[in-house]
Protein backbone atom coordinates (compact mmCIF):
# COMPACT_ATOMS: atom_id res chain seq x y z
CA UNK A 1 0.00 0.00 0.00
CA UNK A 2 1.04 3.57 -0.60
CA UNK A 3 1.59 6.01 2.23
CA UNK A 4 -1.96 7.41 2.61
CA UNK A 5 -0.90 10.16 5.00
CA UNK A 6 1.52 11.58 2.46
CA UNK A 7 -1.09 11.29 -0.28
CA UNK A 8 -3.61 13.24 1.79
CA UNK A 9 -1.04 15.99 2.34
CA UNK A 10 -0.56 16.28 -1.44
CA UNK A 11 -4.32 16.59 -1.96
CA UNK A 12 -4.05 15.25 -5.54
CA UNK A 13 -4.85 12.20 -7.63
CA UNK A 14 -2.09 9.61 -7.69
CA UNK A 15 -0.77 7.94 -10.84
CA UNK A 16 1.20 4.70 -10.62
CA UNK A 17 3.95 3.80 -13.09
CA UNK A 18 5.84 0.50 -13.28
CA UNK A 19 9.36 -0.10 -14.59
CA UNK A 20 11.47 -3.22 -15.06
CA UNK A 21 15.19 -2.90 -14.36
CA UNK A 22 17.20 -3.74 -17.47
CA UNK A 23 20.72 -5.14 -17.63
CA UNK A 24 22.39 -1.75 -18.15
CA UNK A 25 20.54 -0.33 -15.14
CA UNK A 26 21.21 -3.19 -12.72
CA UNK A 27 23.58 -2.18 -9.92
CA UNK A 28 22.21 1.35 -9.63
CA UNK A 29 20.94 2.83 -6.38
CA UNK A 30 17.16 3.17 -6.31
CA UNK A 31 17.21 6.98 -5.98
CA UNK A 32 19.66 7.33 -8.89
CA UNK A 33 17.59 4.95 -11.00
CA UNK A 34 14.36 6.90 -10.44
CA UNK A 35 16.03 10.24 -11.15
CA UNK A 36 17.33 8.85 -14.47
CA UNK A 37 13.93 7.72 -15.76
CA UNK A 38 12.56 9.50 -18.80
CA UNK A 39 9.19 11.16 -18.17
CA UNK A 40 9.62 11.31 -14.39
CA UNK A 41 11.87 14.40 -14.38
CA UNK A 42 12.94 14.29 -10.73
CA UNK A 43 16.27 15.32 -9.26
CA UNK A 44 18.13 12.79 -7.14
CA UNK A 45 17.14 14.60 -3.94
CA UNK A 46 13.48 14.62 -5.04
CA UNK A 47 13.69 10.91 -5.84
CA UNK A 48 15.19 10.25 -2.41
CA UNK A 49 12.36 12.12 -0.71
CA UNK A 50 9.80 10.24 -2.79
CA UNK A 51 11.28 6.91 -1.67
CA UNK A 52 11.52 7.98 1.99
CA UNK A 53 7.84 9.01 1.96
CA UNK A 54 6.87 5.53 0.68
CA UNK A 55 5.89 6.55 -2.86
CA UNK A 56 8.07 3.88 -4.45
CA UNK A 57 8.35 0.12 -4.09
CA UNK A 58 10.75 -2.56 -5.36
CA UNK A 59 9.06 -5.87 -6.06
CA UNK A 60 6.10 -4.70 -4.01
CA UNK A 61 8.15 -3.79 -0.93
CA UNK A 62 9.14 -0.40 0.44
CA UNK A 63 12.85 0.23 0.27
CA UNK A 64 15.61 2.70 1.04
CA UNK A 65 17.09 5.21 -1.44
CA UNK A 66 20.40 3.35 -1.24
CA UNK A 67 18.99 -0.05 -2.28
CA UNK A 68 20.97 -1.56 -5.15
CA UNK A 69 18.70 -2.78 -7.92
CA UNK A 70 19.02 -6.16 -9.60
CA UNK A 71 18.17 -7.32 -13.10
CA UNK A 72 14.37 -7.64 -13.63
CA UNK A 73 13.48 -5.92 -10.35
CA UNK A 74 10.07 -4.24 -10.65
CA UNK A 75 10.05 -0.62 -9.51
CA UNK A 76 6.65 0.93 -8.97
CA UNK A 77 6.41 4.71 -8.55
CA UNK A 78 3.41 6.68 -7.33
CA UNK A 79 3.27 10.29 -8.49
CA UNK A 80 0.63 13.00 -8.22
CA UNK A 81 -1.23 13.45 -11.48
CA UNK A 82 -0.48 16.82 -13.09
CA UNK A 83 -2.89 19.45 -11.89
CA UNK A 84 -4.31 22.05 -14.21
CA UNK A 85 -2.72 25.45 -14.01
CA UNK A 86 -4.88 28.55 -13.97
CA UNK A 87 -3.23 31.08 -16.25
CA UNK A 88 -4.25 34.67 -15.69
CA UNK A 89 -3.81 37.63 -17.98
CA UNK A 90 -1.45 40.21 -16.52
CA UNK A 91 -0.78 43.77 -17.64
CA UNK A 92 2.93 43.53 -18.39
CA UNK A 93 4.67 45.75 -20.92
CA UNK A 94 5.76 43.99 -24.11
CA UNK A 95 8.49 44.96 -26.55
CA UNK A 96 6.61 44.19 -29.76
CA UNK A 97 8.75 43.94 -32.90
CA UNK A 98 5.90 43.05 -35.26
CA UNK A 99 2.23 42.08 -35.07
CA UNK A 100 -0.58 41.21 -37.47
CA UNK A 101 -3.73 39.09 -37.35
CA UNK A 102 -1.76 35.82 -37.27
CA UNK A 103 1.45 36.33 -35.32
CA UNK A 104 3.09 38.54 -32.76
CA UNK A 105 6.88 38.82 -32.60
CA UNK A 106 8.35 39.87 -29.27
CA UNK A 107 11.80 40.92 -28.06
CA UNK A 108 11.72 38.95 -24.81
CA UNK A 109 13.74 40.51 -22.00
CA UNK A 110 16.26 38.57 -19.97
CA UNK A 111 14.68 37.33 -16.74
CA UNK A 112 11.22 36.64 -18.18
CA UNK A 113 9.99 33.02 -18.33
CA UNK A 114 8.32 32.14 -21.64
CA UNK A 115 5.35 30.21 -20.24
CA UNK A 116 3.98 29.12 -16.84
CA UNK A 117 5.82 26.20 -15.22
CA UNK A 118 6.42 24.96 -11.67
CA UNK A 119 7.76 27.87 -9.66
CA UNK A 120 6.79 30.40 -12.34
CA UNK A 121 3.03 30.69 -12.71
CA UNK A 122 2.91 34.49 -13.04
CA UNK A 123 4.86 37.28 -14.75
CA UNK A 124 5.59 35.09 -17.78
CA UNK A 125 5.42 36.06 -21.43
CA UNK A 126 2.18 34.09 -21.77
CA UNK A 127 0.59 36.01 -18.90
CA UNK A 128 1.50 39.26 -20.63
CA UNK A 129 0.29 38.08 -24.05
CA UNK A 130 -3.10 36.97 -22.69
CA UNK A 131 -3.72 40.53 -21.56
CA UNK A 132 -2.68 41.82 -24.98
CA UNK A 133 -5.00 39.73 -27.14
CA UNK A 134 -6.15 36.27 -28.33
CA UNK A 135 -3.74 33.36 -28.76
CA UNK A 136 -3.99 29.94 -30.39
CA UNK A 137 -5.50 27.26 -28.15
CA UNK A 138 -3.63 24.39 -29.77
CA UNK A 139 -0.79 22.69 -27.91
CA UNK A 140 -0.50 22.55 -24.13
CA UNK A 141 -3.19 24.51 -22.25
CA UNK A 142 -0.51 26.25 -20.18
CA UNK A 143 1.32 27.40 -23.33
CA UNK A 144 -1.27 29.13 -25.57
CA UNK A 145 0.31 30.29 -28.81
CA UNK A 146 3.81 29.12 -27.88
CA UNK A 147 5.55 27.28 -30.74
CA UNK A 148 9.11 27.65 -29.41
CA UNK A 149 10.69 29.07 -26.30
CA UNK A 150 13.66 30.95 -24.95
CA UNK A 151 15.30 30.20 -21.61
CA UNK A 152 14.42 32.58 -18.80
CA UNK A 153 17.74 34.41 -18.97
CA UNK A 154 18.06 34.36 -22.76
CA UNK A 155 16.79 37.54 -24.38
CA UNK A 156 15.66 38.16 -27.93
CA UNK A 157 13.23 37.33 -30.73
CA UNK A 158 10.35 34.93 -30.19
CA UNK A 159 7.26 34.45 -32.37
CA UNK A 160 3.85 33.51 -30.95
CA UNK A 161 0.78 32.22 -32.85
CA UNK A 162 -2.43 34.20 -32.45
CA UNK A 163 -4.65 31.61 -34.14
CA UNK A 164 -4.69 27.88 -34.79
CA UNK A 165 -3.72 28.10 -38.46
CA UNK A 166 -0.61 30.09 -37.56
CA UNK A 167 0.22 27.62 -34.79
CA UNK A 168 0.03 24.65 -37.16
CA UNK A 169 2.16 26.38 -39.80
CA UNK A 170 4.88 27.57 -37.41
CA UNK A 171 5.00 24.28 -35.50
CA UNK A 172 5.43 22.32 -38.74
CA UNK A 173 8.17 24.66 -39.96
CA UNK A 174 10.07 24.20 -36.71
CA UNK A 175 9.60 20.42 -36.84
CA UNK A 176 10.76 20.34 -40.48
CA UNK A 177 13.70 22.65 -39.66
CA UNK A 178 12.61 25.31 -42.11
CA UNK A 179 13.11 28.22 -39.73
CA UNK A 180 16.36 30.08 -39.08
CA UNK A 181 17.52 31.07 -35.60
CA UNK A 182 20.61 33.19 -35.03
CA UNK A 183 22.01 33.98 -31.59
CA UNK A 184 24.86 36.12 -30.29
CA UNK A 185 26.81 35.05 -27.20
CA UNK A 186 29.86 36.18 -25.27
CA UNK A 187 31.86 33.14 -24.19
CA UNK A 188 34.85 32.49 -21.97
CA UNK A 189 38.15 31.82 -23.71
CA UNK A 190 39.53 32.61 -27.15
CA UNK A 191 38.17 30.41 -29.94
CA UNK A 192 40.92 29.85 -32.51
CA UNK A 193 38.73 28.64 -35.37
CA UNK A 194 36.78 31.29 -37.29
CA UNK A 195 33.89 28.89 -37.81
CA UNK A 196 32.83 25.52 -36.49
CA UNK A 197 30.05 22.97 -36.18
CA UNK A 198 29.10 21.28 -32.93
CA UNK A 199 27.25 18.07 -33.76
CA UNK A 200 26.55 16.34 -30.44
CA UNK A 201 23.40 14.71 -29.08
CA UNK A 202 21.76 16.23 -26.01
CA UNK A 203 19.74 14.57 -23.26
CA UNK A 204 19.04 14.81 -19.54
CA UNK A 205 22.15 14.77 -17.40
CA UNK A 206 22.34 11.23 -15.95
CA UNK A 207 23.13 12.51 -12.43
CA UNK A 208 21.34 15.88 -12.33
CA UNK A 209 17.87 15.86 -13.88
CA UNK A 210 17.68 19.66 -13.81
CA UNK A 211 20.53 19.89 -16.30
CA UNK A 212 21.06 18.82 -19.87
CA UNK A 213 24.27 17.31 -21.20
CA UNK A 214 26.01 16.01 -24.29
CA UNK A 215 25.20 12.28 -24.29
CA UNK A 216 27.44 9.66 -25.86
CA UNK A 217 26.00 6.59 -24.10
CA UNK A 218 23.61 4.83 -26.51
CA UNK A 219 21.63 3.52 -23.52
CA UNK A 220 20.71 7.02 -22.39
CA UNK A 221 17.93 8.80 -24.27
CA UNK A 222 19.19 11.76 -26.28
CA UNK A 223 18.27 13.77 -29.36
CA UNK A 224 20.26 15.02 -32.31
CA UNK A 225 21.51 18.59 -31.91
CA UNK A 226 23.65 20.76 -34.15
CA UNK A 227 24.99 24.27 -33.58
CA UNK A 228 27.09 26.27 -36.06
CA UNK A 229 29.20 29.13 -34.75
CA UNK A 230 31.09 32.02 -36.32
CA UNK A 231 33.57 34.20 -34.44
CA UNK A 232 32.63 37.87 -34.56
CA UNK A 233 35.45 39.24 -32.39
CA UNK A 234 38.13 37.98 -30.03
CA UNK A 235 39.07 39.76 -26.83
CA UNK A 236 41.77 39.12 -24.25
CA UNK A 237 39.85 36.42 -22.37
CA UNK A 238 36.58 36.23 -24.28
CA UNK A 239 35.10 35.60 -27.73
CA UNK A 240 31.95 37.11 -29.23
CA UNK A 241 30.24 34.50 -31.39
CA UNK A 242 27.25 34.21 -33.68
CA UNK A 243 25.47 30.85 -33.44
CA UNK A 244 22.92 29.34 -35.80
CA UNK A 245 20.79 26.37 -34.80
CA UNK A 246 18.37 24.17 -36.71
CA UNK A 247 17.45 21.92 -33.81
CA UNK A 248 15.99 23.58 -30.72
CA UNK A 249 16.94 21.30 -27.84
CA UNK A 250 16.62 22.45 -24.25
CA UNK A 251 19.65 24.59 -23.32
CA UNK A 252 21.25 23.55 -26.62
CA UNK A 253 23.64 26.46 -27.17
CA UNK A 254 24.60 26.65 -23.50
CA UNK A 255 25.37 22.92 -23.36
CA UNK A 256 27.22 22.85 -26.68
CA UNK A 257 29.45 25.84 -25.94
CA UNK A 258 30.27 24.49 -22.49
CA UNK A 259 31.03 21.08 -24.00
CA UNK A 260 33.37 22.77 -26.48
CA UNK A 261 35.23 24.40 -23.58
CA UNK A 262 33.88 27.91 -24.10
CA UNK A 263 30.97 28.36 -21.66
CA UNK A 264 28.73 31.38 -22.03
CA UNK A 265 29.54 34.28 -19.73
CA UNK A 266 27.11 34.45 -16.82
CA UNK A 267 25.76 30.91 -17.24
CA UNK A 268 25.48 29.66 -13.66
CA UNK A 269 24.36 26.18 -14.72
CA UNK A 270 26.93 25.28 -17.36
CA UNK A 271 29.50 28.04 -16.95
CA UNK A 272 32.27 29.15 -14.64
CA UNK A 273 31.76 29.68 -10.92
CA UNK A 274 33.94 32.79 -10.75
CA UNK A 275 32.86 35.54 -13.13
CA UNK A 276 34.49 38.87 -13.86
CA UNK A 277 31.09 40.49 -14.27
CA UNK A 278 28.22 40.48 -11.78
CA UNK A 279 25.43 38.95 -13.81
CA UNK A 280 22.10 37.27 -13.26
CA UNK A 281 22.05 34.88 -16.16
CA UNK A 282 23.94 34.19 -19.36
CA UNK A 283 24.93 36.67 -22.08
CA UNK A 284 23.00 34.89 -24.82
CA UNK A 285 20.70 36.80 -27.16
CA UNK A 286 18.35 35.52 -29.88
CA UNK A 287 19.20 38.19 -32.42
CA UNK A 288 17.37 37.03 -35.55
CA UNK A 289 14.47 34.72 -36.38
CA UNK A 290 13.31 33.79 -39.89
CA UNK A 291 10.34 31.75 -41.10
CA UNK A 292 7.65 31.56 -43.76
CA UNK A 293 4.68 33.72 -42.80
CA UNK A 294 1.73 31.42 -42.02
CA UNK A 295 -0.70 33.35 -44.23
CA UNK A 296 1.38 34.83 -47.08
CA UNK A 297 3.95 32.01 -47.14
CA UNK A 298 6.58 34.67 -47.81
CA UNK A 299 9.94 34.43 -46.01
CA UNK A 300 10.19 36.98 -43.20
CA UNK A 301 12.99 37.83 -40.76
CA UNK A 302 12.90 39.76 -37.52
CA UNK A 303 15.80 41.16 -35.53
CA UNK A 304 16.29 42.39 -31.97
CA UNK A 305 19.20 44.60 -30.94
CA UNK A 306 21.44 43.50 -28.10
CA UNK A 307 20.17 44.28 -24.59
CA UNK A 308 21.91 47.22 -22.90
CA UNK A 309 23.65 45.05 -20.29
CA UNK A 310 25.24 42.84 -22.92
CA UNK A 311 26.20 45.77 -25.15
CA UNK A 312 27.78 47.58 -22.22
CA UNK A 313 29.95 44.60 -21.31
CA UNK A 314 31.02 44.06 -24.91
CA UNK A 315 31.96 47.74 -25.22
CA UNK A 316 34.02 47.48 -22.04
CA UNK A 317 36.13 44.79 -23.73
CA UNK A 318 36.95 46.84 -26.84
CA UNK A 319 40.30 47.98 -25.41
CA UNK A 320 41.29 44.37 -24.81
CA UNK A 321 40.93 42.89 -28.29
CA UNK A 322 43.02 39.73 -28.66
CA UNK A 323 46.32 40.48 -30.39
CA UNK A 324 46.44 44.10 -29.25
Amino acid sequence: MVNSTAIDSWNMDIKASEYIVHRDQAGKRLDLYISSLQGIDLSRSQAKKLIEEKFATVNGEYSEPSQILKLNDIVRIYLPAPKEIAINAEEIALNIIYEDEDIIVINKPKGMVTHPAPGHYTQTLVNALLAHGPLSNLGSPDRPGIVHRLDKDTSGVIVVAKNDAAYKSLSKQIKDRKTSKTYVALVHGIIKEDRGIIDAKIGRHPLDRKKMAVIRDVNIKSREAQSRFKVLKRYKNYTLVEIDIKTGRTHQIRVHMSHLGYPIVGDKTYGKKNEEFELNGQLLHAQKLGFFHPRTEQWVEFKASLPQEMEKIINSLQDHVAGN
